[in-house]
């Protein structure tokens, strides 16, 4: 694909986001948070593609407007709203699996938890694929477990006893923690499914069904105060 192709196709699926975090207000902190999570990835989106110097690079902004309506999709869930049309998987989404039962474990002296649905305890959503090399599947966290590693570009040293705890044995995640600490493979298997139909088809006029209110969106100091100083504790050391 040529840059400029490129480049057109990546903000289809930008604008399509800044179209959906503008038109939907959080009711509660899950949605609250996922919306937040959403305009972190517009505005990601929007600084690579205006940096973007090769069709790789739009790419890139491509994915991270596609994570973003991911988010959006799980702020209308959360809201028990419809989540409107599919989504082109995300690269590594597939291999990453997805979380399938209810898991509370205890890790350095506080409890984490997972969850296949939105709660007051796993507000912390994400849609599964790879952060700093490792797989973490999609679901819904009481913390975003995996945001130091994404800051840091690098995983701490309890990442794979946190994994190990936390995903032993669930069906939806097809590897072990030994596999989670080497990579799990490279997420190849799913990078012909990431660009989906490549343009707008991807998303049909599914756009206007997203709908929701109007407004302030919410949650708009994303991070902050959820994956910062003592909730994530002495665990992850870098």
């Amino acid at each position: 694909m040529r840059l400029d192709d490129a480049k057109a196709d990546a903000r289809q699926a930008i604008e399509r986001l800044g179209g959906q975090i503008y038109n939907l207000t959080g009711t509660d902190d899950a949605s609250k948070q996922a919306l937040a999570d959403a305009a972190e990835r517009y505005t990601a989106a929007g600084s690579q593609i205006d940096q973007a110097q090769t069709p790789a690079q739009a790419r890139l902004a491509k994915q991270s407007a596609l994570e973003g309506l991911y988010y959006i999709r799980a702020a209308r869930t959360a809201m028990g709203m419809d989540p409107g049309p599919d989504i082109p998987s995300l690269d590594g989404q597939k291999s990453a699996g997805a979380v399938t039962e209810d898991r509370q474990i205890e890790f350095e002296g506080r409890q984490v938890a997972a969850s296949p649905s939105p709660s007051a305890r796993t507000p912390n959503y994400y849609p599964g694929g790879r952060v700093a090399g490792r797989p973490v599947p999609a679901g819904w966290y009481s913390e975003p477990w995996w945001k130091p590693a994404l800051v840091a570009g690098a995983w701490g040293v309890g990442s794979m006893l946190l994994f190990s705890a936390m995903f032993s044995g669930m069906a939806g995640v097809p590897y072990d923690a030994q596999a989670f600490e080497s990579g799990a493979g490279d997420g190849t298997a799913d990078a012909g499914d990431a660009d989906g139909g490549d343009g707008g088809d991807d998303f049909g006029d599914g756009g206007d069904d997203f709908g929701g209110g109007g407004g302030d969106f919410g949650g708009g100091d994303f991070g902050g105060g959820d994956f910062g100083g003592g909730d994530f504790g002495g665990g992850f050391d870098f």
